[in-house]
């Protein structure tokens, strides 16, 4: 008896889906809400957990696949097909259910829709031999039937270390010793050509794109990792640990701390010299991008803005700040909360084309840039003009974490009247962002930067150290001039140089 699993709503305006990649093969055990495939829309990438329990018996639906939502997609049953029948498995089935329900409430780190082959099973190596005349140590007790790749001869005994002095008489020429247990195989020999620590996978799981980005960032080598996961899955928790167990390892070495820096040397990435497919989420913004600068006449304005007073007022309520919200307090909810007011006193900003007629909603609704693997998505925040900063931060935090772990729902990528990008966070003074349909402007905010400036001082100029920002406003010139553009600009400059944010902290 087997069941049809179809391909679920995903959000009130998506039709249709692409099957990206399985997670699944035909004859694997799936249990209730575990991962079964992964499906690209117009909106967002996410996974379909199954909704039933079993084995899988059929794949209907092939990668790269576009099909309407509530087309079949793979057929579930208790394995007493063929396609569910593999050599121990009744055994291998339980296993995975034990595992399975040992971490059913652990949250999982949701895979990158990327493209990426299965990490393929460690295969048994030749033993090496021990090297003349060096003495060979009792080895452990193998294991019952350990696998070999080729019959090795008998060693002759060899005393056990502590019944010979140290580096005595040397041990005659024996034949090659068996290892205590065959060495598994780190992947392919493709990978080898490039040390990068993040291409090594644990042979006990998958690895997603999103922890080999982690483990790349924090020099984590995966295959010393043991994960936690499903199925010894290894999550980006795991990752962190290790990370961490790392940093205090050369605390006791003192001397290595010590030793002289040797020249740069830049990391080369994996992609260099490859090619890959575009995904669908890829080519649906490559299209909006291109459509968006063919279609509208954008120009961009920048202002230079003192935040001195701003990161003044952070210093002095960060501490609190985290111990009654929990969220870090960044410059992103004063910027936000900024540039959401001056939206309600310009609206022109905020607004939308619809043929011959320029439409000003009721509410701001910001999208939030995330940085992602697999693009630039931007989440809503709805209502943002009535939010204050502790608001601010954990709606950016959640949407941010959720965005990149794969777990956002396709709605909430709808409804933005207005996008605020963080070009600082990866180091840029500024940038002149593309302002995507149907909005008509979007804000790019830039690093925070100290240098000297003259200041009033009892009348007096004097040069002091301040703390600047840039602010560059890209709009659709269509609707919005010149002028629009830099009295917004204004208002949200002298909101944030005035500083006064006590009455919004929201505690």
């Amino acid at each position: 008896m087997s069941e049809s699993v179809n391909l679920p709503a995903l959000g009130e305006s998506v039709t249709e889906g692409t099957v990206t990649r399985w997670l699944k093969n035909v004859g694997d055990r799936v249990e209730v809400d575990e991962p079964l495939l992964e499906v690209s829309t117009d909106k967002v990438d996410t996974e379909i957990p199954s909704p039933i329990a079993g084995v899988v018996e059929e794949i209907l639906v092939q990668e790269d696949e576009t099909v309407e939502v509530g087309t079949a997609l793979v057929k579930i049953g208790d394995g007493s097909s063929d396609g569910g029948s593999s050599d121990g498995g009744s055994t291998e089935s339980d296993e995975s259910s034990n595992e399975a329900a040992a971490a059913a409430e652990e949250p999982e780190v949701a895979p990158s829709t990327e493209q990426e082959s299965e990490t393929p099973a460690p295969e048994p190596t030749e033993p090496e031999p021990t090297p003349a005349g060096q003495t060979q140590p009792a080895a452990p007790q193998a294991p019952s039937a350990p696998p070999a790749a080729a019959p090795v001869p008998q060693a002759a005994p060899v005393p056990p270390p502590a019944a010979a002095p140290p580096a005595a008489v040397p041990a005659p020429a024996a034949a090659p010793a068996p290892a205590a247990a065959p060495a598994a195989s780190g992947g392919s020999t493709a990978s080898a050509s490039v040390p990068n620590p993040s291409q090594d996978a644990s042979a006990s799981g998958y690895v997603t794109p999103l922890v080999r980005k982690l483990a790349n960032e924090q020099g984590v080598d995966l295959s010393t990792v043991t994960g936690s996961g499903v199925g010894g899955r290894i999550r980006k928790e795991d990752v962190l640990a290790a990370a961490e167990a790392a940093t205090k390892a050369p605390a006791a070495g003192g001397s290595a701390a010590a030793a002289p820096a040797g020249p740069f040397v830049a990391e080369v990435s994996p992609l260099r010299g490859t090619r890959e497919k575009m995904t669908r989420l890829r080519k649906v913004v490559a299209e909006r991008a291109v459509q968006s600068m063919t279609s509208t006449a954008q120009l961009t304005s920048v202002v230079e803005v003192d935040v001195t007073k701003v990161a003044q007022f952070r210093d002095a309520h960060k501490a609190e700040f985290l111990e009654k919200t929990g969220s870090k307090l960044s410059f992103m909810p004063f910027f936000a909360l900024a540039a959401s007011e001056a939206l309600k006193a310009h609206p022109k900003i905020n607004s939308t084309v619809e043929g011959e007629e320029i439409v000003y909603p009721e509410t701001e609704n910001v999208s939030i840039a995330v940085d992602t693997e697999r693009g630039l998505l931007t989440p809503v925040i709805k209502d943002a003009a009535s939010l204050n900063l502790a608001q601010f931060s954990q709606s950016i935090a959640d949407l941010a974490e959720r965005t990149r772990n794969n777990q956002l729902k396709p709605d909430e990528l709808a409804g933005g009247t207005f996008t605020l990008t963080n070009t600082g966070s990866r180091g840029a003074l500024f940038d002149t962002p593309v302002v995507f349909l149907p909005q008509s402007a979007i804000l790019g905010t830039g690093i925070v930067t100290k240098r000297p400036a003259v200041v009033k001082v009892d009348g007096q100029e004097a040069i002091a150290i301040r703390s600047f920002v840039y602010l560059a406003l890209s709009y659709d010139h269509r609707i919005i001039d010149g002028a629009d553009a830099s009295r917004y600009l204004v208002a949200v400059k002298n909101r944030l140089e005035e500083g006064n944010f006590g009455p919004n902290l929201g505690y």
